[in-house]
């Protein structure tokens, strides 16, 4: 009876949860979940909302990618050496990835600066890095892209734009960013734009600017609406996070971030957001990041699933995806270290007792699902007669370290202004 007992309890754990192959026996059970993770995989595309590796692309090669090979940077300098270096041909197709966010990234410290030429610039590396690969990579802006791109045998690779302080408070560079490709805006970064806070002013001793999205943060929602582009909800505040899908009619997403319960960092997302996503519609993407999933310094795929489950759980399975934040992050979990290994995931999720369709879903059907529902609303807007937002944010929204870099919202203004003071 013992012995049954404990061959019993050996059983639940392992349809439980799954460790690391020990012994030939655990690798060829391990092998088992792992071919059936490929087969799901080779079925739907795998959708990862953020990867930096154009950023990669600026920090290593100044973003001349003319004669770079990227195939295998697992030997090359720098990118060999660099603990934030997960990305490259080779590993993306082992890894099974169907289509990928790339970030158009620029530091906070660009804010009333240069933003919005360095954004353009990285979203220029990503189209010449796309185009320079045209075997592996196809650029696409729709879901249906992503999906004609898949049965093609091609990586559709979108951008996303991280971070709000990159268009400057402007709709019309906004709007110039959509048509240069962006599909979503990361509503904030690691610093709070004119119009929105950031998860850091939730920390413990810092204080809110705006108390969330001011009314021009919530007229960039709409736009975004009208444009049809998604609105990222990852790095912002949790008040920006409320008021955001308050103002939203159309799902949004969290691009890549975990669960706040599982560990408390203002990066993640609280359980009472996360029920307001399931009714708005959207998706959470997990994050990698081993400070976002076990709140220390190392974590392991289970974790990763741990927190995909809890949101499933807690939002529903439909609400949750993949966002890993690659190369943008110096530590990653045992048995996720790069984007090779996207089906440890899933072969671990499968060893959980989780149904193909469900992990069908958390690769890249619900983040799909997502964008034709923000193409819905775009279409219907359209219909509807409604016209681009054309406010302006308010002189008095912005601090006075953006002024010695701006001559004023209109030209004229300021040409009166000249002509009243060179006049007397």
């Amino acid at each position: 009876m013992k012995l049954c007992a404990i061959v019993l309890c050996l059983v639940l754990s392992t349809e439980k949860s799954w460790s690391y192959p020990s012994s030939r026996f655990e690798e060829a059970a391990f092998e088992k979940y792992l071919e059936k993770a490929r087969a799901v995989l080779d079925r739907v595309p795998l959708i990862d909302g953020h990867n930096d590796f154009p950023y990669s692309l600026r920090r290593y090669k100044d973003n001349q990618v003319g004669n770079l090979d990227i195939n295998d940077l697992t030997t090359s300098q720098p990118w060999a050496s660099s603990s934030s270096s997960h990305t490259d041909i080779n590993r993306l197709r082992q890894g099974k990835v169907g289509a990928q966010f790339w970030s158009a990234w620029v530091s906070c410290t660009t804010q009333y600066k240069d933003a919005i030429l360095k954004t353009w610039e990285q979203i220029d590396v990503i189209h010449r890095m796309v185009d320079a690969n045209p075997d592996t990579f196809e650029f696409v802006t729709s879901a249906q892209g992503i999906e004609d791109a898949f049965s093609q045998g091609k990586i559709g690779s979108l951008v996303g734009v991280e971070g709000g302080h990159s268009i400057g408070s402007s709709l019309a560079v906004l709007r110039m960013m959509y048509d240069m490709g962006a599909r979503y805006m990361t509503m904030t970064h690691s610093c709070a734009t004119p119009w929105g806070d950031n998860s850091q002013l939730d920390d413990p001793g810092n204080v809110p600017i705006h108390d969330g999205l001011t009314p021009f943060g919530k007229t960039v929602v709409a736009e975004m609406n009208r444009l049809g582009m998604l609105i990222d909800l990852s790095h912002v505040s949790r008040k920006t996070m409320r008021d955001a899908l308050e103002t939203s009619t159309a799902p949004v997403i969290f691009s890549h971030s975990s669960a706040y319960a599982l560990c408390n960092d203002t990066r993640n997302v609280p359980d009472d957001i996360l029920q307001l996503v399931a009714q708005n519609g959207g998706v959470v993407m997990v994050n990698f990041f081993v400070s976002y999933i076990s709140c220390g310094l190392t974590a392991t795929v289970q974790q990763v699933a741990d927190h995909i489950e809890h949101i499933s759980n807690v939002a529903g399975v439909d609400h949750v995806g993949i966002g890993s934040d690659f190369n943008g992050v110096a530590r990653t979990p045992e048995g996720l270290k790069d984007v090779s290994e996207y089906p440890n995931l899933f072969a671990e999720l499968l060893a959980r007792g989780w149904a193909e369709i469900d992990l069908e879903k958390v690769a890249g059907l619900n983040l799909l699902r997502v964008f034709r529902g923000a193409e819905a609303v775009r279409d219907q807007m359209v219909a509807d007669g409604v016209k681009p937002f054309d406010e302006w944010i308010p002189q008095t929204d912005l601090p006075a370290e953006s002024l010695p870099c701006s001559t004023g919202q209109s030209m004229l203004h300021t040409y009166f202004l000249e002509t009243l003071m060179s006049t007397d």
